[in-house]
């Protein structure tokens, strides 16, 4: 049995609240892009040449508040590792709270990089991509310091050609490549046919995952809820999208970033980590709760079935 040797509720809730410290730091970063202040503190890792608070005005408190939260942010991923490395005994959890750390330096420092080198696009997407990716880990920290979490239990057996894993796992990261697209487009790297094309490929996969879900597993609430959260975002960003592209069509004349633009991209990008993060969720839980067909030739999983009434169960193999 798998289950973190000794349950912390109060670890869990803070990893928790590191992951929902990370969403504010990319809805911050959000709102600099949004609001063309990249560059309205030109310097780093100082502010106008000195590490004293600046004067939190026009586009310096959104790319000065940045970096303060992202700062918290850093250390609070360091403090949530420390206490991983004391308290949890699986040694791939703690691993993942140092590659937190990391990952949160790595993030900063492509931060600097993009103020000091006048925001170049292939930078600033790889910064963008970064946040989406250190979001990523807290989520699955949060997940993986949860009381009930274990791998070594019972698995609905799985015997489709394409499981219920790689179908979500493809999901995972064909959206985390349309957020690099998305963010390509952003910082006028790509054009936007890319991205289209790319919400057209993940509308139909999260579709087809939320059909597999519903008529496969309907009584299995950890697969069902993060699946339904997952189409709800989804179709929320769809419409989000549309919109933030026609209003940047609208207003491209505009002298400056209008505060309903900068609301409605600032709100697409924000909803679009949420995505990345349903679908992440979802496919630990399928990783968690379904298996392959077993390759003994004694067990018979439909006779089980059958006799029961039940979904066929796998013992748990890893």
């Amino acid at each position: 049995m798998e289950l973190s040797a000794r349950p912390n509720r109060w670890l869990a809730r803070y990893a928790a609240f590191v992951a929902f410290a990370t969403f504010l730091l990319i809805v911050a970063g959000a709102l600099v892009t949004s609001n063309d202040a990249g560059l309205s503190v030109p310097d780093w890792p100082t502010s106008f040449g000195s590490f004293r608070m600046p004067r939190m005005v026009g586009g310096v408190k959104y790319e000065h508040g940045h970096r303060m939260i992202a700062g918290t942010v850093g250390l609070l991923t360091l403090f949530l590792a420390v206490w991983l490395w004391k308290t949890d005994e699986r040694k791939w959890v703690r691993r993942l709270g140092g590659i937190a750390v990391l990952t949160v330096v790595a993030q900063a420092a492509l931060g600097g990089i993009t103020v000091l080198f006048y925001l170049p696009a292939p930078v600033s997407v790889g910064h963008a991509c970064l946040a989406q990716l250190f979001f990523s880990i807290t989520v699955s920290l949060a997940l993986f310091t949860r009381y009930d979490w274990r791998w070594d239990q019972p698995r609905i057996e799985d015997a489709r050609a394409l499981s219920l894993r790689r179908l979500t796992a493809g999901a995972t990261a064909a959206i985390f490549l349309q957020l690099m697209l998305g963010a390509a487009f952003r910082h006028n790297g790509f054009g936007i046919i890319p991205h289209v094309i790319g919400a057209a490929v993940v509308t139909a996969g999260v579709f087809w995952i939320l059909v597999r879900v519903l008529t496969r597993y309907p009584r299995e609430p950890r697969l069902v809820r993060p699946a339904l959260w997952l189409a709800a975002l989804l179709a929320v960003q769809l419409l989000l999208g549309i919109g933030s592209y026609v209003m940047k069509l609208a207003a491209r004349d505009a002298p400056q970033p209008l505060p309903p633009v900068v609301a409605v991209t600032t709100t697409h990008v924000a909803v679009g980590a949420l995505v990345l993060a349903a679908s992440l969720v979802l496919t630990l839980q399928a990783f968690r709760k379904s298996g392959v067909r077993s390759q003994k030739p004694e067990v018979r999983m439909e006779d089980r079935e059958q006799e029961s009434g039940v979904s066929p169960i796998l013992t748990a193999d890893s």
